[in-house]
């Protein structure tokens, strides 16, 4: 009897990740989890969002869903953040099982552990980093929100907790349908949602080697400082440029004081980039800071973490690779180490799909919605590929069709991209042959 082949691990995370779509589609249709029948197209899209840790929604959080449906939401972000293998080899370990070395490959494909070796680490410190920060984060936010915003404990407990663990897996839920609008000017509420996020969004690779070697004189790897550098250089260049744009707007930033205009800016500089909460109404700002917007959702945050986008690894790559061949270098270097040509094929590799992905999608959502322009559909787009959740406001307005697309981008954002880096990096091999050099005219 022939024995069949094994799943890629990149197949088997594919899978996992619309099992628990699916689950949570059912879950989120029991009349327990909201007030009125949900139709099951928001049930799926709601569902989706919550595993690809997006944030984008059809029916406002806060008044459709019951708390119990908010408690699956909240279920499934977690879920979606921590990662499927994650999570199942989190729970192995809590119950003194051993890890099969199919588990660990699956394991170390999600993670992006450099070894097996590495995995039970990883995945240790996925969960240890993951309940400091949520926990601290939410008795942060519940203090502020029951001393400086008179809510009773209980509720400021909860609203807490469900903002903690959407910022640090930069999934954008809120319960509130302004988002956190109404703490535009509350550095309380404000910083440790900006905390939380970009942890989460650095990548649990950056985090491992940031807390195993804080006591060793070892220096960080390339990807760590890469990763470090560019979101940091990510981050103010965002600030600074959405607060000169937004400066004089009154719709955004105009009728705010010094202080929170600063706040709000640095917000959206930190969200922008896959968190999708919003201080600021984003169907206001002006066309150059939705595009600016666009190009910080489709770059990202950190590789194998709770952020989405192409990864802030690739762009620099590129730029790193523009940068060398504008010099006339051979080699592509970077922090004193020469970067594999492999490593910048599959860095343009990604970048390519992706920008092809959201071409695509553009091209089709047009027509399907020829009432709303063209600026909304784009920035709809690269929201849901960059699994960030911001929206100008037009999300439920987009017909069924227009919604199934999303979900499709949202599912191809959060698990396709990172699955083709995955599969293309465990398929790298070499050939016994090379055909002869040639070389075509360029530009």
């Amino acid at each position: 009897m022939k024995r069949s082949r094994p799943l890629h691990p990149t197949a088997v995370l594919v899978l996992l990740f619309a099992g628990a779509i699916a689950l949570g589609t059912l879950l989120l249709l029991l009349p327990a989890s909201s007030g009125t029948p949900t139709p099951a197209l928001t049930a799926l899209f709601t569902a989706t969002s919550a595993v690809c840790v997006t944030g984008l929604a059809v029916v406002d959080t806060g008044t459709h869903w019951t708390l119990f449906g908010q408690g699956v939401i909240l279920a499934l972000i977690q879920l979606g953040g921590f990662g499927m293998m994650t999570a199942a080899s989190l729970l192995a370990m809590l119950v003194n099982a051993p890890l099969r070395s199919r588990s660990r490959l699956l394991l170390q494909a999600e993670t992006r552990a450099l070894a097996l070796g590495d995995v039970r680490s990883v995945a240790k410190l996925v969960l240890g980093v993951t309940l400091v920060v949520e926990a601290t984060a939410t008795l942060v936010l519940a203090a502020r929100f029951a001393l400086g915003h008179d809510m009773v404990w209980r509720e400021a407990l909860w609203q807490g907790l469900f903002h903690a663990v959407s910022a640090f897996n930069n999934a954008g839920f809120s319960t509130w349908s302004d988002s956190l609008t109404r703490f535009a000017a509350d550095p309380g509420v404000l910083l440790p949602v900006m905390v939380a996020t970009v942890g989460g969004g650095l990548g649990f690779p950056v985090l491992h080697e940031l807390l195993l070697r804080r006591h060793q004189r070892a220096r960080l790897s390339l990807h760590a400082r890469l990763t470090l550098q560019a979101t940091l250089l990510l981050l103010l260049a965002g600030f600074a440029a959405l607060l000169a744009s937004e400066w004089h707007n009154p719709r955004t930033l105009g009728g705010l004081d010094f202080g929170a205009k600063l706040w709000a800016s640095a917000f959206a500089s930190v969200s922008a980039r896959t968190a999708g909460f919003n201080t600021i109404d984003i169907g206001a700002l002006n066309d150059e800071s939705l595009l600016l917007h666009e190009l910080l959702m489709f770059i990202g945050g950190g590789s194998a973490g709770t952020a989405g986008g192409v990864k802030v690894t690739t762009v620099g790559l590129l730029l790193l690779v523009l940068w060398s061949e504008i010099r006339g270098h051979n080699d592509v270097e970077f922090a004193g180490r020469r970067i594999a040509s492999s490593s910048q094929r599959l860095a343009l590799t990604v970048f390519l799909m992706g920008a092809a992905v959201v071409l695509i999608a553009t091209m089709l959502l047009v027509p399907l919605a020829p009432a709303v322009r063209f600026q909304a559909l784009l920035f709809e787009v690269v929201s849901a590929f960059a699994t960030v959740g911001l929206s100008t406001g037009i999300t439920a307005q987009l017909p069924a069709a227009g919604q199934l697309l999303l979900i499709a981008l949202m599912f191809i954002g959060r698990v396709g991209i990172v699955t083709l880096a995955v599969a293309l990096a465990l398929n790298a091999g070499r050939r016994p042959y090379r055909f002869p050099e040639e070389k075509p005219l360029v530009g």
